[in-house]
């Protein structure tokens, strides 16, 4: 496992080596990218577990949220990171929970505001019976335009699957 967290390592500082594979997940699987992604592990898609996910750069985010009471603080990784990781290029990335709900979210959105992809709120690691595994979240309180409804629709939390298209 060591190996393979060190090999994902070397892949996210260095672009250049973007025909090596990723290596497989050692663990459960956290989230599933495809589509239009550069380097995969199993078939056309990157299986990441907890600690590949735990190896990219790690984000704070304090905000408010449509759903809770007062502001919450997030810590993950920005999901700009990741699809840079993954060598992914599209326009739109479709974000599927674990009860199906799907959000058709603007790559542009990920380069231009740090969305975060948070496993913790709050201090305290998301699970499947709140939000978590992860939680799509927008640094709505640094941005006036993002206290729209719109936004609030690509906060998908329990997302286990991204479709880069």
């Amino acid at each position: 496992m060591r190996i393979a967290l060190l090999l994902w390592g070397v892949l996210l500082t260095a672009p250049s080596l973007a025909a090596a594979p990723l290596p497989p997940p050692s663990g459960e699987v956290v989230l599933t990218v495809g589509g239009e992604v550069g380097l995969t592990n199993v078939a056309d898609e990157a299986h990441l577990d907890a600690d590949m996910l735990a190896a990219l750069p790690r984000e704070r985010l304090t905000t408010h949220t449509s759903v809770t009471d007062g502001p919450q603080t997030f810590e993950g990784f920005l999901a700009r990171d990741l699809l840079d990781a993954l060598h992914a290029e599209g326009e739109t990335v479709t974000a599927l929970a674990l009860n199906d709900y799907l959000a058709e979210i603007p790559v542009a959105d990920f380069e231009r505001y740090d969305v975060l992809l948070a496993d913790t709120m709050n201090g305290e690691r998301l699970t499947r019976r709140d939000k978590g595994p992860l939680w799509i979240v927008y640094p709505r309180d640094d941005h006036a335009e993002l206290q729209d409804i719109r936004y609030d629709y690509r906060w998908v939390w329990q997302l286990h699957r991204l479709e880069v298209e």
